[in-house]
């Protein structure tokens, strides 16, 4: 018998991976623009210790992570961010309204 949710888990990208995706990108990005390490830092304003935990760890604050993109020329990245929601079906689209009209969520959820 096969296990439906070891199957779903295998494709779900975890916090810890999609954080160190980011990073890599970051990296990437920065290998690209000839920048070292603490090159980066300096112009990013982000202490040494942290970017290169960051790089190695993918873990930032996420104010630092947007003084990074600032450097990478990659803000519009971040502002997108949370953006655009994603509609399974013409009644999310419909009940869309009646959400955005709220102003907190439902207690108990």
């Amino acid at each position: 018998m096969i296990d439906v949710n070891n199957i779903l888990s295998v494709n779900e990208v975890t916090a810890d991976k999609l954080c160190l995706q980011v990073a890599d990108k970051v990296r990437l990005r920065r290998l690209e623009m000839n920048l070292t390490q603490t090159g980066m830092a300096q112009r990013s304003g982000v202490n040494i210790n942290t970017y290169r935990r960051f790089e190695k760890t993918g873990e930032i604050a996420f104010l630092n992570l947007v003084k990074i993109a600032s450097v990478l020329e990659m803000t519009d990245d971040i502002n997108r961010l949370f953006s655009q929601r994603k509609y399974n079906s013409i009644e999310d689209v419909i009940n869309s309204n009646k959400i955005n009209s709220r102003k907190r969520g439902k207690k108990n959820e």
